[in-house]
């Protein structure tokens, strides 16, 4: 492909990226946010010569794989010279050395690279892919990038769920890209400025935070000189995406048992947390009863312990319905992936890890794929493989889901895309489901969920 076969708004978008010196491309998934920041690189270190060396920050997959293929596969970018600064830290360090135009890292040595140069950061353009990712003022990561962002000329951000939990997760992104001009220099002016706190009974633990009346508005207005958005739905053609919902009944002697370790789980929770719940006691408590739901749980030792197997066998009768078409299955927890292998081993299952199992799924030939969604919910391009998603077991995390149900649901996807989910009625599935159709924030929608708990049980 050349530069020619890009869509109108593909090269709508790298020049946004050209014009603005920092900038946030929000982009649906699909769009091609990797091309369009390629071609505005290009434009810039070759045409314009404003750029030298660019550093682009990517989830380790996507760094690894996305970036390095979508320059093979356009025309007018294969000249562009890529080091891969990934492994250890000995490669880390050749590949800092090696002569290119583009270094790419995974998000989780950006603070070592920061530490390695200092002062000295020679980068003067930065590409940060899935900027969602820094949504977190706390972390590290952000806090590394923060104190050298002076430094960078340019800074560009990706992605196509800025606030998949709420506006709330859009301060330290915005502040990434213009150091705190629109929305402020300080995250709790941010929030204090735009939202209210959400408060258990007490007054005094806050989980959460809902926003004031026209703030929405206000904020959008603020950022959007410098961020462009746009929705798969108003640029592509996509198949119909059918979500089916198995419910599934346990047997009652194992509905029992789940009931009594529902409350003894709860109980626990209350007496070890003094009766006030917290946000780490609620996903230590909420974690342990979707272990349950999906089939088998971790003791104190990590030794697994199977419940029942009805999830299982709703997956074996969904492979089996499927006609032989490939199936992508995503799970929460390591037993659940275990437990796959060792009983439906007849589909000859296995786990989404390496390139050639990325290239053996596109090519049709893995019946029957495993993935965690936090491995493979950005950037990887799937949808060649299959149409056809389970999820075994939910996250709490609207961003894991929808970044996850994208890999087959977008741009090149030419069959209607089937999304099953597994859920056991009665159990702690169904509060999650709850809480991902609303689009309320993992956090505040895991207290919701355990106060209804603790309150069924005082």
């Amino acid at each position: 492909m050349n530069k020619a076969d890009l869509h109108e708004y593909q090269d709508y978008s790298a020049n946004y990226i050209i014009n603005n010196p920092y900038c946030g491309l929000f982009l649906d998934y699909g769009l091609g946010k990797t091309v369009s920041a390629l071609t505005a690189i290009d434009v810039l270190m070759n045409e314009l010569l404003e750029v030298n060396k660019v550093l682009v920050i990517a989830p380790l997959r996507v760094a690894q794989d996305t970036w390095p293929n979508e320059i093979k596969k356009w025309d007018h970018l294969k000249h562009l010279r890529v080091s891969k600064v990934l492994g250890t830290q000995a490669q880390r360090l050749v590949a800092l050395r090696a002569d290119a135009d583009i270094y790419i890292i995974n998000r989780e040595n950006v603070v070592w690279l920061v530490g390695h140069y200092g002062r000295g950061f020679p980068f003067d353009m930065v590409v940060i892919d899935e900027l969602s990712s820094f949504k977190s003022p706390k972390a590290q990561r952000f806090k590394i990038l923060k104190m050298i962002r002076p430094l960078c000329r340019r800074v560009v951000g990706l992605t196509g769920s800025p606030a998949p939990n709420g506006l709330i997760d859009l301060w330290s992104q915005i502040y990434l890209l213009d150091q705190g001009e629109r929305l402020g220099k300080f995250v709790g002016t941010y929030r204090n400025d735009y939202f209210r706190k959400k408060t258990d009974a007490t007054g005094t633990q806050t989980f959460g935070y809902t926003i004031r009346r026209g703030a929405a508005d206000m904020i959008h207005d603020k950022i959007s000189d410098i961020c462009v958005s746009m929705k798969a739905e108003d640029y592509l053609t996509l198949p119909d995406r059918i979500d089916n919902y198995v419910e599934i009944n346990l047997p009652d002697d194992v509905m029992q048992k789940y009931e009594y370790f529902e409350r003894e789980q709860v109980l626990r929770m209350l007496d070890d947390g003094e009766g006030v719940i917290t946000a780490a006691n609620a996903a230590v408590l909420t974690n342990k009863l979707l272990q349950f739901s999906s089939g088998a749980v971790y003791d104190e030792e990590r030794e697994v312990h199977e419940m029942h197997q009805v999830k299982i066998a709703a997956l074996d009768e969904l492979v089996e319905l499927s006609q032989g078409q490939p199936v992508l299955v995503f799970y929460n927890f390591i037993h659940d992936s275990d437990r796959i292998h060792k009983h439906l081993s007849k589909y000859k299952p296995r786990n989404l890890k390496t390139v050639k199992d990325i290239e053996d799924w596109n090519s049709g030939g893995v019946p029957l794929m495993l993935a965690h969604p936090k491995s493979a919910g950005h950037g990887l391009n799937l949808q060649a493989g299959g149409s056809v998603i389970v999820w075994f077991s939910p996250t709490w995390s609207l961003e894991e889901y929808q970044q996850a149900n994208a890999r087959l649901y977008r741009q090149g996807q030419v069959n209607n895309v089937v999304i099953n989910h597994l859920v056991i009625k009665g159990t702690m599935d169904e509060r999650v489901l709850l809480a991902l159709s609303g689009k309320e924030g993992e956090q505040a929608a895991l207290m919701t969920a355990v106060s209804a708990l603790v309150a069924k049980y005082k």
